[in-house]
Order: C-alpha cells, then structure tokens, then sequence
C-alpha cells in the first residue's frame, strides 16, 4: 500500500473535493448508467455501493430497488444523504471501508463498483468484500481504468502515476487478477463509451461455480 494512498489520506482530500466533486466527475455519468443497466436490476433487490462518493449512482437505479450506500468519507456520505432527499429516494448510508465491509456475507443481489477500484488502497480486500457479501446468484458492476492485461506500465507511466495517485488515483491498476484472486469471474465486457481510449471499461462480474 502506497504511503499517499490510504485510507486516512483519502478521507482528507475526499472531504477537500467533497463540495466540487459532482462537477468534476459528471462528465462520466453516462457510464455510469450504462454501468448499471448492466445489472438489470428488478424490484426488491438489495444493491450495495461501495465508494459511493458522493452518490451520483442513484439516479439510475430502478425504483423498488433496496439502495445501501457506503464510503470512507462522512462528508461524501453526508452528500450522499441530501441527494437521496432530493431525487426522493429512500436509502441507508453509512461511513465505512470497503476494504473491511461490516456486513454478513451473501447479504447483496448486486453490487456497484463504480470508480473505486484504481483509488482504493488495497483493491484486491475491496474486489474480496464485495464477493462476499454478494449472493450465490448476484452480481457485480466494475466501471474503471485499467491497464490492458497485456501491458505493463512504462517508466514514464510509473512515475506519472506516483503523482497522480496521490492527487486522485492509479493508472496502472489491471483488472483481472483483482477479479481472479477474489474468486470471481467476468461474464462481460465493454469500452466505456467515449472514454476507451483512457483505458474506462464496464465489467460485470460473478462468483465462480
């Protein structure tokens, strides 16, 4: 774990973009929806957000759908609480790691990673937790930047990322052994649109058999 990106770092530059944040980040949210459209999400099912930021994820879960929210930062759940009142949107929110999710396992049909796997600490205890605490047959949503499977990062990228971590997250991350070392498996793929070439993609995930 890199000495500029841990949890207590987080919490104070995440409380920093907290009042900017939705400007910076809304140029995504078409992804976003495409993210979770994925998921076909149905009536009475529980979904779990995990880094939920400052909750720009809502807008696009059906209604009838449970909604539990998590982050590490309480001025992001804080904002994550006011938009729910505002799209009038009943949900649970709370402040807590991903890494070490309090809840029992098997307790989600869906979860959505969206934008927290390259900027969480450790991603390998994050993609763990989230398998989980998913059921049997649920599955997950991952929406991120990622280095192809068959790339390795340049010197110049190495040290760019060193930067750039440290002010927002990394760029060398790759996805799949994230997902294999948690037990889990990719069951789809897309380029995010208008984004591929930064490396976004959509994926969806499920518990091997």
């Amino acid at each position: 774990m890199s000495i500029v990106n841990n949890n207590s770092w987080n919490r104070v530059r995440y409380t920093l973009y907290t009042p900017f944040y939705d400007h910076v980040i809304r140029a995504l949210d078409t992804c976003r929806q495409s993210a979770i459209k994925l998921l076909a999400l149905q009536p009475q099912e529980r979904v779990l957000l995990l880094g939920a930021g400052t909750g720009e994820d809502l807008r696009y879960i059906p209604e009838g759908v449970e909604i539990v929210a998590i982050d590490i930062t309480p001025s992001m759940v804080e904002q994550i609480r006011r938009k729910a009142i505002s799209l009038n949107r009943t949900i649970t929110a709370e402040v807590m790691d991903g890494q070490a999710l309090t809840f029992a396992d098997e307790q989600f049909d869906a979860v959505v990673l969206n934008l927290i796997i390259a900027v969480i600490p450790d991603p390998n205890a994050c993609m763990r937790e989230a398998g989980r605490v998913l059921k049997p047959e649920g599955r997950i949503v991952v929406f991120d930047k990622f280095l192809n499977e068959n790339q390795s990062p340049s010197r110049l990228r190495r040290l760019a990322n060193a930067v750039i971590q440290f002010a927002a997250t990394s760029v060398n991350r790759q996805l799949r052994p994230i997902v294999d070392q948690a037990g889990l498996s990719i069951s789809y793929e897309e380029s995010a649109p208008r984004f591929a070439q930064l490396g976004f993609k959509i994926t969806v995930l499920r518990k091997c058999k």
